[in-house]
């Protein structure tokens, strides 16, 4: 009799770079582990399973300097070169690691619908849940993280 895989969830809230990777490189990582992984997008974190929305991510500083116009952008150049340095790839390449690794990208379909968003904007290979299929999933799940 096989064993049934360990699963992890991870839930993605935010369509920033800081709330972005580390969905991603947990997911990548327990599917890697042998690990069945899902990661469910919703508010915010949605836009980044639309077609192009990895790329439009952006770093935003905490506090006050996040408030200043303009600190977005040279934060986020800031960033973008830092993750190039260290050779880490970007949000769209890690997506499209996780998927060839297994890990499922999943779109909060009550976000689809409050935002009035067509599926067939959401990047290939991504699906739609609700949250009680997601529920119904992270019940058996070993992990399931707020990211």
């Amino acid at each position: 009799m096989e064993q049934e895989k360990i699963k992890a969830g991870f839930i993605c809230v935010k369509d920033t770079l800081d709330g972005a990777y580390p969905a991603l490189v947990l997911g990548i990582n327990a599917a890697r582990q042998g690990m069945e992984s899902k990661i469910f997008y919703s508010f915010m974190g949605l836009n980044l399973v639309l077609k192009g929305g990895a790329e439009r991510a952006k770093f935003v500083p905490a506090g006050v300097m996040g408030a200043i116009p303009g600190m977005s952008t040279i934060a986020t150049g800031m960033m973008k070169k830092k993750i190039d340095k260290a050779n880490i790839p970007s949000l769209a390449e890690l997506q499209e690691v996780a998927q060839i690794e297994g890990v499922e990208l999943i779109a909060c379909k009550m976000t689809i619908d409050m935002m009035e968003i067509d599926e067939d904007k959401l990047i290939d290979g991504a699906v739609v849940w609700t949250a009680e299929d997601f529920l119904k999933y992270a019940v058996d799940c070993k992990i399931c993280l707020f990211t």
